[in-house]
């Protein structure tokens, strides 16, 4: 080893604490392995724990300034533990960090943009309109309170649709009675939940109902 003189303040601390180390392995082994064995591994210990907490404490020193050459501390080793191999940890200049590739920003074309404002704008209701009437026919329709669902309300909302008549009613396919479930403001899913369209056919046959009997005999709705 050369002079201590030039080994650094953070060194001679971290073979300080190596030699206590290796003092401590050979107090604790000698009464198990004998004291020259103890010694042995005591400085074992101690070379090895002191070249570790230099390597990775004391950074930033030239490997001539540590005052242990390389070279050395192989032969130290190899005379005393048989350990070969040893390589002294060198201390590499940290390269700058890469500066971040520049991320391009996605932006839409004009076309997809278009493409995109005219598919939101034809977007319509799910199902089918049903063919609908201005007025009733023959100027009077049809008491559609006389299906079960079908408040005054809902009576009012029909109308305002063009739904006057059960027969109108009645003749609705899946996709009509979908549009119109979409279509009651308020009331969604009624025509569905309630049954409408089998209780208009039986209505616009000329057929009653149970509901239908009691609408018309006054007992539901309140003139």
């Amino acid at each position: 080893m050369s002079d201590t003189s030039k080994l650094s303040t953070c060194q001679i601390i971290s073979w300080g604490l190596a030699l206590l180390s290796g003092v401590l392995v050979v107090w604790s082994t000698a009464g198990a392995v004998g004291f020259f064995a103890a010694l042995l591994l005591g400085v074992a210990f101690a070379v090895f724990f002191g070249l570790v907490i230099t390597g990775l404490v004391c950074t930033g020193y030239n490997p001539d300034d540590r005052g242990i050459e390389a070279r050395d501390v192989e032969a130290t080793l190899r005379g005393v533990t048989g350990i070969t191999g040893y390589k002294a940890p060198d201390v590499e200049e940290e390269a700058p960090a890469a500066a971040p590739a520049p991320v391009a920003a996605a932006v839409a074309t004009p076309a997809q943009s278009a493409a995109v404002s005219v598919a939101e704008t034809e977007m319509e209701p799910a199902g089918t309109k049903p063919a609908a009437l201005s007025a009733p026919r023959g100027g009077a329709a049809d008491d559609l309170k006389q299906i079960k669902g079908v408040g005054p309300k809902l009576e009012e909302l029909c109308h305002a649709l063009g739904f006057y008549h059960f027969d109108q009613i009645a003749g609705w396919s899946a996709a009509e009675v979908a549009w119109v479930d979409e279509n009651l403001k308020g009331f969604k899913g009624r025509v569905s939940r309630d049954n409408w369209v089998e209780q208009a056919k039986t209505l616009a046959a000329g057929g009653e109902t149970e509901f239908s009997k009691r609408v018309a005999s006054g007992g539901v709705y309140e003139e």
